[in-house]
Protein backbone atom coordinates (compact mmCIF):
# COMPACT_ATOMS: atom_id res chain seq x y z
CA UNK A 1 0.00 0.00 0.00
CA UNK A 2 1.36 3.25 -0.89
CA UNK A 3 1.38 6.68 0.90
CA UNK A 4 0.07 8.18 -2.10
CA UNK A 5 -3.44 6.72 -2.11
CA UNK A 6 -4.51 8.83 0.12
CA UNK A 7 -4.05 11.78 -1.96
CA UNK A 8 -7.20 10.07 -3.66
CA UNK A 9 -9.71 12.45 -2.05
CA UNK A 10 -12.23 9.58 -1.44
CA UNK A 11 -9.97 6.92 0.12
CA UNK A 12 -8.61 10.37 2.31
CA UNK A 13 -12.41 11.04 3.40
CA UNK A 14 -13.23 7.24 4.41
CA UNK A 15 -9.94 6.72 5.92
CA UNK A 16 -9.81 9.89 8.41
CA UNK A 17 -14.12 8.97 9.35
CA UNK A 18 -13.02 5.56 10.75
CA UNK A 19 -10.17 6.91 12.51
CA UNK A 20 -11.27 10.40 13.80
CA UNK A 21 -13.27 9.20 16.63
CA UNK A 22 -10.37 7.28 17.99
CA UNK A 23 -7.92 10.49 17.77
CA UNK A 24 -10.48 12.46 19.16
CA UNK A 25 -11.38 10.82 22.52
CA UNK A 26 -7.36 10.10 22.85
CA UNK A 27 -6.90 13.94 22.48
CA UNK A 28 -9.68 14.69 25.37
CA UNK A 29 -8.32 11.97 27.34
CA UNK A 30 -4.65 13.43 27.31
CA UNK A 31 -5.76 16.75 27.79
CA UNK A 32 -7.91 16.07 30.59
CA UNK A 33 -5.49 14.06 32.28
CA UNK A 34 -2.65 15.95 31.48
CA UNK A 35 -3.89 19.71 32.47
CA UNK A 36 -5.55 18.43 35.36
CA UNK A 37 -2.63 16.44 36.63
CA UNK A 38 -0.70 19.51 36.12
CA UNK A 39 -2.54 22.04 37.02
CA UNK A 40 -4.13 20.57 40.76
CA UNK A 41 -1.32 17.86 41.63
CA UNK A 42 1.95 19.32 40.86
CA UNK A 43 3.26 21.97 43.15
CA UNK A 44 4.60 25.27 43.31
CA UNK A 45 7.97 26.01 42.09
CA UNK A 46 10.09 27.34 44.27
CA UNK A 47 10.78 30.60 41.96
CA UNK A 48 8.38 31.06 39.91
CA UNK A 49 5.42 29.76 42.74
CA UNK A 50 1.84 28.54 41.02
CA UNK A 51 3.06 30.51 37.58
CA UNK A 52 5.55 27.79 36.60
CA UNK A 53 2.28 25.79 35.59
CA UNK A 54 1.40 27.93 32.74
CA UNK A 55 3.80 25.81 31.01
CA UNK A 56 1.23 23.21 30.39
CA UNK A 57 -0.26 25.30 28.29
CA UNK A 58 2.27 27.67 26.68
CA UNK A 59 4.74 25.06 26.26
CA UNK A 60 2.49 22.29 24.00
CA UNK A 61 0.50 25.52 21.84
CA UNK A 62 3.91 27.15 21.26
CA UNK A 63 5.43 23.48 20.10
CA UNK A 64 2.28 22.80 18.08
CA UNK A 65 2.56 26.45 16.30
CA UNK A 66 5.91 25.73 14.78
CA UNK A 67 5.45 22.14 14.07
CA UNK A 68 1.73 23.05 12.49
CA UNK A 69 3.62 25.36 10.15
CA UNK A 70 6.33 23.37 9.39
CA UNK A 71 3.47 20.49 8.23
CA UNK A 72 2.34 23.12 6.34
CA UNK A 73 5.89 23.45 4.94
CA UNK A 74 5.78 19.72 3.73
CA UNK A 75 2.14 19.27 2.76
CA UNK A 76 3.07 22.41 0.01
CA UNK A 77 5.82 21.10 -0.94
CA UNK A 78 4.10 17.81 -2.02
CA UNK A 79 1.62 20.15 -3.81
CA UNK A 80 4.69 21.64 -5.59
CA UNK A 81 6.23 18.99 -6.65
CA UNK A 82 3.22 15.94 -6.92
CA UNK A 83 -0.04 18.21 -7.47
CA UNK A 84 -2.31 16.56 -5.09
CA UNK A 85 -4.88 18.43 -3.96
CA UNK A 86 -5.37 16.84 -0.60
CA UNK A 87 -2.31 18.07 0.48
CA UNK A 88 -3.02 21.52 -0.78
CA UNK A 89 -5.67 21.51 1.36
CA UNK A 90 -4.44 19.74 4.91
CA UNK A 91 -1.93 22.78 4.45
CA UNK A 92 -5.09 25.38 4.08
CA UNK A 93 -7.13 23.32 6.96
CA UNK A 94 -3.59 23.29 9.38
CA UNK A 95 -3.60 27.03 9.33
CA UNK A 96 -6.61 28.48 11.48
CA UNK A 97 -5.39 25.65 13.90
CA UNK A 98 -1.72 26.81 14.14
CA UNK A 99 -2.78 30.54 14.58
CA UNK A 100 -5.02 29.46 17.44
CA UNK A 101 -2.29 27.58 18.90
CA UNK A 102 -0.11 31.08 18.13
CA UNK A 103 -2.06 33.16 19.81
CA UNK A 104 -2.18 31.01 22.93
CA UNK A 105 1.32 30.51 22.72
CA UNK A 106 1.44 34.44 23.09
CA UNK A 107 -1.14 35.14 25.44
CA UNK A 108 -0.17 32.87 27.71
CA UNK A 109 4.13 33.65 26.98
CA UNK A 110 2.70 37.21 28.49
CA UNK A 111 1.08 36.03 31.00
CA UNK A 112 4.09 34.47 32.36
CA UNK A 113 6.29 37.23 31.46
CA UNK A 114 4.49 39.64 33.37
CA UNK A 115 5.49 38.73 36.83
CA UNK A 116 8.72 37.02 35.39
CA UNK A 117 9.67 39.90 33.73
CA UNK A 118 7.57 42.21 34.78
CA UNK A 119 6.34 43.14 31.64
CA UNK A 120 4.01 41.42 29.50
CA UNK A 121 6.29 42.00 26.02
CA UNK A 122 9.87 42.56 25.39
CA UNK A 123 11.60 42.46 21.63
CA UNK A 124 13.34 39.15 22.78
CA UNK A 125 14.86 37.43 19.41
CA UNK A 126 12.54 34.65 20.41
CA UNK A 127 9.42 36.46 21.21
CA UNK A 128 10.00 38.66 18.20
CA UNK A 129 10.17 35.07 15.31
CA UNK A 130 6.75 33.90 16.73
CA UNK A 131 5.18 37.29 16.43
CA UNK A 132 6.14 37.35 12.69
CA UNK A 133 5.06 33.60 12.69
CA UNK A 134 1.63 35.07 13.63
CA UNK A 135 1.48 37.11 10.90
CA UNK A 136 2.56 34.77 8.42
CA UNK A 137 0.00 32.65 9.41
CA UNK A 138 -2.56 35.74 9.23
CA UNK A 139 -0.87 36.57 5.41
CA UNK A 140 -1.39 32.55 4.79
CA UNK A 141 -4.76 32.53 5.22
CA UNK A 142 -5.52 36.06 3.81
CA UNK A 143 -4.10 34.88 0.34
CA UNK A 144 -6.25 31.52 0.17
CA UNK A 145 -9.14 33.58 0.77
CA UNK A 146 -8.18 36.53 -1.67
CA UNK A 147 -7.65 34.59 -4.62
CA UNK A 148 -10.53 32.61 -6.53
CA UNK A 149 -8.71 30.10 -8.11
CA UNK A 150 -7.52 27.27 -6.05
CA UNK A 151 -5.15 25.88 -7.71
CA UNK A 152 -3.43 29.86 -8.14
CA UNK A 153 -4.18 29.76 -4.48
CA UNK A 154 -2.23 26.83 -3.78
CA UNK A 155 0.77 27.75 -5.69
CA UNK A 156 0.96 31.17 -4.00
CA UNK A 157 0.41 30.32 -0.57
CA UNK A 158 2.51 27.60 -0.66
CA UNK A 159 5.52 29.71 -1.80
CA UNK A 160 4.35 31.88 1.34
CA UNK A 161 4.92 28.57 3.41
CA UNK A 162 8.48 28.12 2.30
CA UNK A 163 9.72 32.10 3.47
CA UNK A 164 7.78 31.39 6.57
CA UNK A 165 9.47 28.45 7.63
CA UNK A 166 12.56 30.60 8.14
CA UNK A 167 10.61 32.18 10.71
CA UNK A 168 9.06 29.04 12.16
CA UNK A 169 12.92 27.59 12.42
CA UNK A 170 13.69 30.77 13.82
CA UNK A 171 11.26 30.19 16.65
CA UNK A 172 12.21 27.19 17.44
CA UNK A 173 16.03 27.75 17.87
CA UNK A 174 16.55 31.61 18.62
CA UNK A 175 17.46 30.74 21.99
CA UNK A 176 20.26 28.73 20.94
CA UNK A 177 20.87 31.61 18.45
CA UNK A 178 21.23 34.44 20.64
CA UNK A 179 21.77 33.44 24.12
CA UNK A 180 21.29 37.33 25.32
CA UNK A 181 17.44 36.79 25.16
CA UNK A 182 15.24 37.16 28.29
CA UNK A 183 13.69 33.70 26.99
CA UNK A 184 14.65 31.29 29.30
CA UNK A 185 15.82 27.36 27.55
CA UNK A 186 14.11 24.49 26.55
CA UNK A 187 11.80 22.99 28.79
CA UNK A 188 12.32 19.54 27.04
CA UNK A 189 15.44 18.60 25.11
CA UNK A 190 16.92 14.99 24.58
CA UNK A 191 19.52 16.18 26.66
CA UNK A 192 17.87 15.46 30.28
CA UNK A 193 20.04 17.80 32.02
CA UNK A 194 17.80 20.58 30.64
CA UNK A 195 14.38 19.38 31.26
CA UNK A 196 12.48 20.55 33.83
CA UNK A 197 11.94 18.31 37.31
CA UNK A 198 10.05 14.84 36.55
CA UNK A 199 7.42 16.84 38.99
CA UNK A 200 6.20 18.96 36.25
CA UNK A 201 8.04 16.55 33.26
CA UNK A 202 5.36 13.67 32.77
CA UNK A 203 2.39 15.67 33.13
CA UNK A 204 3.42 18.09 30.55
CA UNK A 205 4.27 15.12 28.19
CA UNK A 206 0.60 14.18 28.69
CA UNK A 207 -0.37 17.80 27.89
CA UNK A 208 2.20 17.75 24.53
CA UNK A 209 0.07 14.53 23.64
CA UNK A 210 -3.32 15.87 24.13
CA UNK A 211 -2.16 19.20 21.83
CA UNK A 212 -0.78 16.95 19.54
CA UNK A 213 -3.77 14.34 19.14
CA UNK A 214 -6.01 17.62 18.58
CA UNK A 215 -3.97 18.94 16.06
CA UNK A 216 -4.48 15.92 13.97
CA UNK A 217 -7.93 15.76 14.75
CA UNK A 218 -8.83 19.26 13.81
CA UNK A 219 -6.78 19.01 10.85
CA UNK A 220 -8.28 15.69 9.55
CA UNK A 221 -11.44 17.48 10.23
CA UNK A 222 -11.34 20.50 8.33
CA UNK A 223 -9.39 19.01 5.43
CA UNK A 224 -12.71 16.91 5.16
CA UNK A 225 -14.38 20.09 5.09
CA UNK A 226 -12.04 21.48 2.91
CA UNK A 227 -12.45 18.64 0.22
CA UNK A 228 -16.07 18.61 0.61
CA UNK A 229 -16.54 22.38 -0.07
CA UNK A 230 -14.00 22.15 -3.08
CA UNK A 231 -16.18 19.52 -4.55
CA UNK A 232 -19.32 21.98 -3.76
CA UNK A 233 -17.57 24.96 -5.98
CA UNK A 234 -16.92 22.39 -8.61
CA UNK A 235 -20.18 21.25 -8.83
CA UNK A 236 -21.74 24.61 -8.95
CA UNK A 237 -19.50 25.90 -11.37
CA UNK A 238 -20.60 23.01 -14.10
CA UNK A 239 -24.25 23.89 -13.19
CA UNK A 240 -23.58 27.66 -14.47
CA UNK A 241 -21.95 26.60 -17.41
CA UNK A 242 -24.17 24.21 -18.12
Amino acid sequence: MSLWEYANPVKFIRTTDRVLPWISWMAVICLAVGLIWGFFFTPDDFRQGSTVKIIYLHVPSALMAINAWLMMLVASLIWIVRRHHVSALAARAAAPVGVVMTLIALATGAIWGQPMWGTWWVWDPRLTSFLILFLFYLGYIALWEAIENDDTAADLTSILCLVGSVFALLSRYAVNFWNQGLHQGASLSLDKEENVADVFYFPLLVSIAGFVLLFVALVFLRTQTEIRARRARALMARERAA
